[in-house]
């Protein structure tokens, strides 16, 4: 037992130079006054006091919360029959699929990103497709449709492989009980093969939703500054503004968001396997 105390030391070592101290700064930059030193601060609410009674910046959060929920759901919509399809496939096509999941993740999500400007810029490809049925000068760049898309695109990876991994993991010889008591195909997904997926659904949820709701480039890149979201109302405070203690107000809200979403997850997950709640 001390052995692996000591195997684990390094990774603690690091976590907290690397997790626990940025965590611990942005906490004490949130509660304090502009050009407070450190060693001598007062403590303040007047961040989260401006976050709160601003309506503009409510409706970046509201904007930012509506549009991570979309990517979420539209990625677990399109996420799941992909999951199933490869799932069902033989053993070689089942790794050849995954691969061609994965393969795009290998490139950088900010270059796959800026890829998305030139297919949806005027005179890209996709235009010149629509402009073959007919229709012409239709927007693409720069709207939150574009943004949708990019979010989508990024991240219906992690979706697709969650539920596929849960899939797989599936007992098959319930789906052959199922069959044999007369279940119809519909009944047994129903009753069996969606329950039994739902670990990996509720993964590839909190995988999606959590990036989503916090992405600062994609909107940047996609929305051309028009769309803004609580990423880059964060980004501004910090680079542009300089406001560094109001920033961290805005992450310290965000990091609070993300924990009951993740909380809330937990909590359906133990209820799925039956477990106690805590």
């Amino acid at each position: 037992m001390k052995r692996f105390s000591q195997l684990a030391l390094p990774y603690i070592v690091w976590a907290a130079l690397m997790l626990i101290l940025p965590m611990a700064l942005i906490a004490l930059y949130s509660f304090t006054r502009h050009g407070n030193a450190i060693i001598s601060f007062s403590l303040t609410l007047e961040h989260y006091q401006k976050f709160f009674t601003d309506p503009d910046f409510l409706i970046v959060l509201g904007r930012s919360l509506w549009i991570a929920l979309e990517t979420t759901a539209i990625c677990l919509l399109l996420g799941y029959p992909a999951a199933y399809f490869i799932s069902r496939s033989s053993e070689k096509m089942q790794n050849i699929l995954v691969l061609c999941i994965t393969l795009p993740t290998w490139i950088n999500m900010l270059v796959r990103t800026y890829a998305w400007i030139g297919l949806l810029s005027e005179g890209g490809l996709i235009a010149q497709i629509l402009g073959f049925f007919g229709i012409q000068d239709a927007e693409l760049l720069y709207t939150e449709g574009a943004v949708l898309l990019g979010m989508v695109y990024n991240f219906l990876p992690f979706m697709i492989l969650q539920i596929n991994t849960s899939l797989c993991k599936m007992d098959h010889s319930l789906l052959e009980a199922s069959a044999d008591l007369g279940a119809r195909p519909a009944s047994t997904f129903r009753r069996v093969t969606l329950p039994l997926s739902l670990p990996g659904v509720i993964n590839g949820i909190t995988l999606v939703f959590l990036p989503a709701v916090s992405s600062f480039f994609i909107p940047k890149l996609l929305g051309g500054g028009q769309y803004f979201l609580i990423g880059n109302l964060i980004e501004n405070q910090f680079i542009t503004v300089g406001e560094w203690n109001f920033g961290s107000a805005i992450s310290m809200i965000m990091a609070v968001i993300m924990m009951l979403m993740m909380m809330a997850v937990r909590k359906v997950e133990n209820r799925n396997r039956g477990g106690k709640e805590e």
